[in-house]
């Protein structure tokens, strides 16, 4: 199934000279969704996961079926103040600014196999932030799970070391 058929690209969204890739229309296509969660369930099968991750929101998207295809877990990387018991922070540069991310403390068991799931690789840095937080657990991350990746970004030149799975590429 070719996904790309399903992506909306939207000019000057959120602001001028961006070209947004919207994943709306796959959402709303249940054979498309579907195809995507089971090419992501097939990875985290192959991975051995034990837990899925997915930064919000958009990971939750894809995180959830995943996790609930393969009976095992999810836990989702939230903004600071977004989750209500301990948790741990990482912060990490943007390209003006910086960002935080946060993981319940008891989310990620010692030696848990995790995949996390998002929908957009760009330049790396929130997967990067979440690989953080899951290492910091004791987690190990034995996958990174993608709808869209930007290639012209280099994303994954941050993530070098991790097995990256990717369904769309621009």
């Amino acid at each position: 199934m070719d996904l790309k058929n399903y992506i909306a690209a939207v000019e000057n969204f959120p602001k001028e000279g961006i070209l947004f890739r919207d994943i709306t229309p796959l959402m709303l296509d249940g054979e498309a969704y579907k195809y995507a969660a089971d090419q992501f369930s097939q990875f985290a099968k192959e991975k051995g996961a034990t837990l899925i991750v997915g930064p919000e929101a958009r990971g939750f998207i894809f995180g959830c079926p995943v996790a609930v295809n393969l009976g095992i877990g999810f836990a989702p990387v939230r903004k600071p103040g977004k989750l209500p018991r301990e948790s741990v922070t990482v912060s990490y540069d943007l390209e003006y600014g910086s960002n935080s991310l946060s993981l319940h403390s008891d989310a990620v068991k010692p030696g848990d196999k995790v995949v996390i799931i998002d929908d957009l690789l760009a330049t790396g840095g929130t997967m990067n932030a979440a690989i953080q937080l899951v290492e910091k657990l004791g987690g190990e991350v034995v996958g990174l799970a993608f709808l869209i990746e930007l290639d012209d970004l280099k994303g994954r030149e941050l993530l070098k070391g991790y097995d990256v799975k990717t369904l769309i590429h621009y």
